[in-house]
């Protein structure tokens, strides 16, 4: 008997007990598994897409590139670094680039292009397109490539001219993509490609021309570009060059793409956290329902295990079918990223449905769904048989130390998954304890108002009103699981629009009367008065004028930047020891900055050393502070100076900003360039000054910062349409939480309206009852999700983005009002069914 009783006890038997009860309560289960599945979709299609983006960046990267490896310096290159290209076996292609207008004869556009000189045999693998494909070689001649986006822009086709400087260049085809141009930069400066030999002739290599300077090469078969860059990257850095393989340049773009990646897949993991606080609300409720039966099975001689393992596999099974079907979607959901980001992307990504996708997918469906139901689940082991005649209520209903480990389990999770994600652990910290005091705080909120209305009940209200009111606080009620829900989900999709608001609002430019609009770069002293002149003769304001003078570090508090680069344990940043600093002078400060350390000097004063002010960011990168010593190399001439002041500046302005500020009366006789701005009133008044620009000052640059805002809000509306999609997903989670909860919580409320109408109660009675519960649950929710979302918010814009955080209204007008509505319409909506079924229906149901 013993022997056959266990064989009808084993596994089989579990599953088989799990299925007939799954059976019977199939359309609450289903819920649980839309929940998983949404939520699983969101993780794998980020994940999954961002490794296939990275997968497709490595393989494509010599094309990415044009070359094997490059190396490349912002000025002529030295004796030194020629010996070591002539090592190498010489450069077999050169390039010199840099920015300058273009001007377009036919129709008299202007525009800020970035000129490229090529030599043939660039680039050595595919990646250069053209239309005609024959304008690939045609162009070699003495013709230009123009970017298709300008070309049709400005509608300009094959045969027309563009004039780069002194020279006019037939446009021989649309260039399509090219090696080495970023497309967000390219949106600002798109490329012309013009033959390599004719830039001398253009006249636009100048004094303060920001000109950079490419040599390519194409390595010997099996060499390994890692131990190269390894070995001669150092050496070069000594000689302010630089070299780029086509292995470093894939890591560095994929870089590139690592945060909005990291972004993503956070906002795809808290969809996932949604729905596993759908099925831990869900089993809450759904095992409250089954404590009959589970005492039942106890009474038949099942142990409290064998009870317990029942339901636990069915949140298994659960996850199993929620992590292959949310795989599945998450390979759908993938597919539209490319459409979403557009050019934004330097490849193309060959999307497919890979084993590793759905390993992910069931791998998270099983695991958050079987650990965010184990809470409740520990309720089973303590149901006791008496509970099946009603004659004894449960004291104990979980065990502490069970529900410790349980907890426990939860965090260290949720924070190794972050980790994973993110890859820092001091952000991964910040996420869950984040998370952490989200719940507590809407848990705290939501017992603190169950017992605030328990202890000022409104007993004078009507009986609908007081029946609605009770709901939220009697027993079995669902105050903190729906709050707890509704404010998680409104908190997300509140956060997500409000850093939207913040990042676009950041890019913003001030619209002052004073504020510029235009920037004149690479002016020549002698050509300074009369590029004012004609600025004002077109009727508008020369509102800066600032003088710009070259020059690097030579010296750091009195050891020299050469010792500095041979010393393996310095924390002097790189960019700091080789790069060549642009600085100014004046006497004061302007709107972009503040003093935050020393004092500001306004003249040179007396001292031997000259007082200076630098940026923060500099100040950290050269680890100087108010007081210590700096030498610059100003074109041959050393001067010694002193830092005085550390400014602030917010480089998110789009004006003119600087690391390093000389006071009035010291640079004034070095050479140097100047930069000016104005502010047009219109396009058309800003075209037709560029036009008499260009033609006079062809070495001009001219950096229209309306066009520039509209290309960066373009760019940030391709992106915040990804974000929307995955906030999409976050909403659908919390629908779906909100179903499963509401539909699990729907017997209760059918035998309260059943015992009502018993009672007399009317069927718009007990909806009324009904609606005054879910339209205070969805309020209080909604609105603490709200509210939470604004102060994430205001600490992010004060930690991360250093500015002042003005909320937007539209989460409190739309938001809030749309997820109260939702609220209101899934709970009355799945109570309709309450007045329809008559008293003796619903208890003989209940009987049975």
């Amino acid at each position: 008997m013993q022997v056959g009783q266990k064989k009808r006890t084993g596994i089989g038997w579990l599953f088989k007990m799990a299925w007939r009860d799954g059976k019977a309560s199939f359309g609450k289960l289903l819920l649980f598994i839309f929940s998983i599945t949404l939520g699983v979709a969101a993780v794998v299609s980020v994940h999954s897409f961002s490794g296939l983006l990275k997968e497709n960046i490595s393989s494509q990267s010599k094309e990415l590139l044009g070359a094997d490896f490059v190396i490349e310096s912002d000025k002529p290159v030295n004796d030194r670094v020629i010996g070591i290209m002539d090592s190498l076996g010489g450069a077999d292609a050169k390039e010199i680039n840099f920015l300058s207008m273009g001007a377009f004869p036919g129709n008299e556009g202007t525009k800020l292009m970035e000129v490229r000189g090529v030599e043939a045999g660039f680039p050595f693998y595919e990646g250069l397109e053209a239309n005609p494909s024959s304008a690939k070689d045609d162009f070699r001649e003495n013709g230009a490539l123009v970017d298709a986006t300008t070309m049709i822009q400005f509608d300009l086709k094959v045969g027309d001219s563009i004039k780069l400087g002194a020279v006019t260049f037939p446009i021989v085809g649309a260039l399509k993509t090219v090696p080495g141009s970023n497309s967000v930069f390219g949106a600002i400066a798109p490329p012309v490609l013009i033959p390599y030999n004719y830039i001398e002739a253009t006249g636009l290599v100048q004094t303060g021309s920001r000109i950079d300077y490419k040599y390519y090469f194409k390595a010997n078969e099996g060499q390994d570009m890692e131990l190269l860059e390894d070995e001669l990257d150092p050496v070069l850095d000594n000689e302010d060059a630089d070299i780029d393989t086509h292995v470093s340049e894939a890591r560095r773009m994929g870089r590139r793409y690592e945060n909005f990646g990291k972004f993503l897949n956070l906002v795809g993991f808290i969809s996932l956290l949604l729905g596993c606080v759908g099925i831990a609300s869900g089993m809450s409720i759904y095992i409250r329902m089954k404590l009959k039966s589970i005492a039942v099975l106890k009474c038949l001689g099942a142990t409290k295990w064998q009870s317990y393992l029942i339901f636990f596999v069915q949140v298994a099974c659960m996850g199993l079918i929620g992590g292959l079907l949310g795989s599945l979607a998450g390979y759908f959901i993938q597919r539209l990223f490319p459409v979403l980001l557009g050019d934004l992307l330097p490849v193309d990504v060959g999307i497919s449905l890979s084993l590793q996708s759905i390993v992910l997918g069931v791998a998270l469906g099983i695991t958050m769904s079987v650990l965010f139901a184990l809470y409740p689940l520990i309720k089973t082991l303590y149901v006791s048989p008496l509970q099946t005649l009603r004659v004894v209520e449960e004291k104990r209903t979980r065990s502490f130390k069970s529900t410790i480990l349980v907890g426990a389990a939860i965090v260290l999770f949720v924070l190794g998954f972050s980790y994973w994600l993110l890859g820092d652990l001091e952000r991964s910290l910040f996420f869950v304890l984040g998370l952490i005091v989200v719940f507590l705080i809407l848990t705290g909120v939501a017992q603190f108002f169950m017992g605030l209305l328990k202890r000022f009940f409104p007993y004078s209200w009507s009986f609908t009103a007081r029946q609605g009111l009770r709901n939220l606080f009697r027993p079995q009620n669902q105050t903190l699981i729906l709050v707890l829900a509704i404010g998680i989900g409104t908190f997300l999709i509140s956060t997500l629009y409000f850093t939207k608001d913040m990042l676009l609002q950041k890019a913003t430019i001030e619209d002052r009367a004073n504020s510029a609009n235009m920037i004149l770069m690479d002016i020549q002293t002698e050509q300074s008065k009369s590029i004012a002149n004609t600025i004002t003769s077109s009727g508008l304001p020369v509102i800066d004028e600032i003088p710009i003078v070259t020059m690097r570090v030579e010296t750091l508090k009195g050891k020299h930047v050469e010792e500095i680069r041979k010393d393996t344990t310095s924390q002097v940043s790189r960019w700091i020891l080789n790069h060549e600093f642009r600085v100014t002078y004046r006497d004061s400060l302007i709107g972009s900055e503040q003093i935050v350390e020393g004092e500001w000097a306004a003249s040179s004063g007396n001292g031997s050393n000259v007082p200076i002010s630098v940026s923060e960011d500099f100040a950290n990168r050269a680890m100087v502070t108010v007081g210590e010593k700096v030498s610059f190399n100003v074109q041959g001439r050393i001067m010694d100076t002193e830092v005085r002041s550390i400014r602030q500046v917010d480089w998110s302005r789009l004006q003119p900003n600087f690391s390093v500020v000389f006071p009035s009366g010291v640079l004034e006789n070095a050479p140097q360039f100047r930069v000016m701005t104005t502010r047009t009133t219109n396009d058309e008044n800003s075209a037709q000054l560029q036009q008499k620009l260009v033609r006079q000052f062809p070495n001009v640059s001219i950096l229209d910062l309306n066009r520039m805002l509209t290309l960066l809000e373009d760019i940030l509306g391709k992106i915040s349409w990804v974000i929307n999609f995955m906030a999409f997903f976050s909403i659908f989670v919390g629908v779906a939480v909100l179903m499963g909860a509401i539909y699990s919580s729907k017997h209760q409320r059918v035998k309260q309206g059943a015992l009502l109408r018993t009672l007399g109660a009317k069927g718009t009675q007990i909806l009324s009852i009904i609606s005054i519960e879910y339209a205070v649950l969805g309020f209080l929710g909604a609105f603490m999700g709200v509210i939470l979302a604004v102060i994430a918010n205001a600490l992010l814009a004060y930690a991360l983005f250093e500015t002042t955080f003005a909320p937007s209204i539209v989460p409190f007008v739309i938001i809030m009002p749309l997820i109260i509505l939702l609220v209101f319409v899934l709970g009355v909506g799945n109570s309709l069914g309450i007045v329809r079924n008559s008293p003796l229906v619903v208890l003989r149901k209940e009987k049975e």
